[in-house]
């Protein structure tokens, strides 16, 4: 009895977890874009329909605004005012990459801001490691 009443508390324990998780990020999964999926609309100039945003330490990924890690309520407001002017319909791709998505202190404000602003089409770029492994050693194009 005592292994039954263990086993529903850790599942239960597990599920509440996942749903705090779950809770905490704003995007659901059609709303993360593949880097591949990116790298190659960059390699084959198919971008001009996109704002690339790096909302962490630099700006890495070829094309990209460098607003800075939005964790920081000065850089979050820099992010505010460069959407200002950008169509709701555009696509938004924001990323950080400076850590795990689990761990990163940008993204989450970032994207509830997008979300806040009326943009349709807000995108996270998927770096669930870190910019180093998901975008630089795949040899993605990057600012020189």
């Amino acid at each position: 009895m005592k292994y039954w009443f263990m086993m529903a508390f850790l599942v239960c324990s597990m599920f509440n977890q996942f749903s705090a998780q779950q809770k905490q990020d704003p995007w659901n999964e059609s709303q993360l874009m593949d880097p591949a999926l990116l790298a190659a609309r960059i390699t084959e100039n198919k971008t001009k329909n996109v704002v690339i945003i790096s909302v962490g330490p630099e700006a890495i990924i070829k094309g990209s605004v460098d607003i800075g890690p939005t964790h920081d309520p000065e850089n979050l407001e820099k992010l505010r005012n460069y959407l200002k002017n950008i169509p709701k319909g555009k696509e938004v791709v924001i990323y950080c990459g400076c850590c795990p998505f689990v761990k990163c202190p940008n993204i989450r404000p970032a994207f509830k801001l997008l979300q806040e602003m009326g943009f349709k089409n807000a995108r996270l770029l998927n770096l669930p490691k870190n910019i180093k492994v998901d975008w630089l050693d795949k040899d993605y194009p990057t600012n020189d």
